[in-house]
């Protein structure tokens, strides 16, 4: 909750000025009262002058009650605008916070919250706050000032009717409290709702293609409709707790309004007041009364924006798991570019199950080190430890003979780049995607950029779906190749490459990257069988590391995947 309160102090002197209009705004209309109680008792029925009437009075007063109701409206004209200010502005202080935590969360980190979520707590959550802070700047002053401001105004006419307010406000208070006792729970479970729609809608439309290409559309609208149903259930028992709310405060305030009509009408009779007085008191018991029914409304925001609030001081107090850890030392004359692992394990916290056991393996400076196993064996687990996409439960990870957790993440990215099998592309240009490396264009993807309608400014839609799986691997490479890091990683990147343009590249990467390091992970031996070393992983620990020739010799298990990939080409 520091990091939320912490966006809104410089926010203070805007909200201050918000709530004080709106005090300006309800003292005009706490005024107003007692003006049209003197037009009554004395401009119409003349009561001070033997019941002659003073239509001077009436004009006078009422020309000035127009004026001070302009000045009440330019009050809460002004209350709107520096209260909206506010909101906004802190609303969008937060969602950017929020989305700059992501951006530094490990990946650990961001499985744990699961992407719908995260999307409804930036998007949903945010705008719920925002409603809590305008509501509280301006609902809760309006509230507070008719409660105080109305009852003294009502005791200053007459004590009886402070009676009616006593026994009206037991009432109301207990209703208040019993629907926001019911509903308060609800509002978390309600965002979790909104958590897994949005989860449902990310997936299907992400994975709209598999969808339509296993005809799971019934399947997935009845997913969704489950999800959806929870949802409403959800909203529908809030709705019909809240439900209970205004018709009982209503009963209330006219119970109230008759309770002052029947005394003020005794009281009328007796001559101990005016009837003036009798319709200002009604005034102020209504606005009284209307105050605490909106303060009613605004617990319900309040409910339901503190349940958001909780869930975006999550996201805000959940500090990156990847840090530079300042107790480590970088190691003195480390040669740049090197690798190191020395008896690494590593194990997903979501499921406890170790992936990678007593791995040690040293890479050279330069050196094109291939990796080749088994599906699920922990190739791209292995590579992730060393950009610190996640951190070894155990042992450690050196690169450039410095342990990576001594590095600042930034800068330890910055030597290490990771072209993945899946290309990630953004929805702007071909060129923008390729820039994003550094600025420039790669020969590895020129010719078919230049054969595209605009070029490199051809624009490439969400997820790079106008593109071949190719095509976009080969954008992807390029923006690996342009960075020009010392560590380069190629994990299974060249999948939907036509054996023609894995050669090219290859051949590339031996000829004008020969100083970088180079680790490449691939499914194919044909792939990889120039590599300097070839690492066989075999559930999650290195059975083999040596050339193609020495593996061919000595490893059953290098040897059953070249025998099984000629027997399926044989086949083929």
């Amino acid at each position: 909750m520091k990091s939320l309160l912490k966006h809104l102090k410089k926010y203070w002197f805007l909200a201050l000025l918000a709530s004080g209009f709106m005090v300006a705004e309800v003292y005009v209309d706490l005024y107003q009262p007692r003006m049209m109680q003197r037009i009554v008792d004395e401009g119409i029925l003349g009561i001070s002058s033997g019941g002659v009437s003073n239509l001077d009075l009436v004009i006078s007063t009422g020309v000035r009650m127009l004026l001070i109701v302009i000045l009440g409206g330019l009050c809460g004209i002004g209350s709107a605008l520096f209260t909206n200010i506010t909101g906004q502005n802190y609303g969008n202080d937060i969602r950017k916070a929020c989305f700059e935590r992501v951006m530094h969360l490990s990946f650990e980190q961001t499985d744990r919250f699961s992407t719908g979520s995260l999307i409804t707590r930036i998007t949903n959550d945010v705008t719920q706050l925002q409603q809590l802070v305008m509501q509280v700047i301006r609902g809760f002053v309006r509230c507070l000032m008719f409660f105080i401001g109305g009852t003294a105004a009502l005791l200053s006419l007459d004590l009886s009717f402070g009676v009616i307010v006593a026994c009206a406000f037991p009432l109301i208070l207990i209703d208040i409290i019993f629907v926001v006792w019911r509903t308060n729970p609800l509002f978390t479970v309600l965002q979790e709702s909104l958590d897994r729609l949005n989860s449902i809608i990310q997936e299907n439309v992400a994975g709209i293609r598999v969808v339509k290409a296993f005809v799971q559309e019934k399947r997935e609208a009845e997913r969704f409709g489950e999800a959806n149903r929870h949802l409403v259930d959800t909203q529908f028992t809030v709705q019909v707790m809240l439900s209970f709310l205004r018709p009982v405060m209503n009963i209330v305030l006219n119970i109230a309004v008759v309770g002052i009509l029947y005394v003020g009408s005794v009281q009328v009779k007796q001559g101990d007041v005016a009837p003036g007085m009798v319709m200002a008191a009604i005034t102020y018991i209504s606005q009284i009364l209307n105050g605490m029914m909106m303060l009613a409304m605004i617990f319900q925001t309040l409910s339901r924006g503190m349940a958001s609030a909780r869930r975006l001081g999550e996201v805000l107090d959940t500090e990156s798991s990847i840090v530079h850890d300042e107790t480590l030392s970088p190691a003195a004359g480390g040669t740049a570019g090197t690798v190191s692992f020395r008896g690494v394990r590593f194990a997903y916290a979501a499921n406890g199950k170790t992936v990678l056991h007593h791995i040690d393996l040293d890479i050279a400076a330069g050196e094109t080190l291939a990796i080749i196993g088994a599906t699920g064996c922990g190739k791209t687990t292995l590579v992730s430890l060393i950009p610190r996409f996640y951190d070894a439960a155990a042992g450690r990870v050196l690169v450039d003979g410095t342990d990576v957790r001594a590095w600042d993440p930034a800068a330890l990215r910055e030597k290490v780049t990771v072209c993945l099998q899946k290309s990630e592309l953004f929805s702007t240009t071909i060129r923008d995607n390729i820039a994003i490396g550094r600025p420039g264009a790669s020969q590895q993807a020129d010719g078919f950029i230049r054969q595209q309608p605009q070029g490199y400014d051809t624009p490439v839609a969400e997820r790079g779906m106008s593109l071949s799986g190719g095509q976009r691997q080969r954008i992807a490479i390029a923006r690996a190749l342009l960075k020009r890091s010392e560590i380069l990683i190629f994990d299974d990147s060249t999948s939907a490459l036509d054996l023609k343009t894995e050669a090219k590249l290859y051949e590339a990467l031996s000829r004008d990257y020969a100083d970088v390091t180079k680790i490449i992970i691939a499914q194919r031996i044909a792939s990889v069988q120039n590599a300097d070393r070839i690492v066989v992983l075999d559930g999650g620990t290195i059975a083999a590391c040596g050339s193609h020739r020495e593996l061919m010799a000595s490893s059953p298990i290098y040897r059953d995947i070249y025998d099984s990939q000629l027997r399926e080409e044989a086949t083929a």
